[in-house]
């Protein structure tokens, strides 16, 4: 299963005025374990990804932006630039 992207997720945190310890105690984790789903250790569940859209106010059809948008490696990136240039 690839890495997910979670930068957009970590984004709105910041835009709402919460941080990873916020959001996790509002989970029910601990920030630890939070921290490391968002590196792509483990994978989040369906009721903390429903937790977790309910604080950030993140829509139904924004949730595949928010958690399952595939981490896209650096050489990825270039070579897809060198294919549009």
């Amino acid at each position: 299963m690839p890495t997910m992207d979670y930068s957009k997720l970590c984004g709105r945190i910041r835009e709402v005025g919460l941080n990873q310890k916020l959001v996790a105690k509002h989970v029910g984790i601990s920030e630890s374990h939070f921290c490391l789903k968002l590196a792509g250790k483990y994978v989040f569940k369906q009721t903390e990804i429903q937790k977790i859209c309910e604080l950030l106010r993140i829509s139904a059809d924004e949730i595949g932006t928010y958690f399952f948008t595939p981490k896209v490696e650096k050489t990825q990136q270039i070579d897809c630039q060198e294919k549009h240039i």
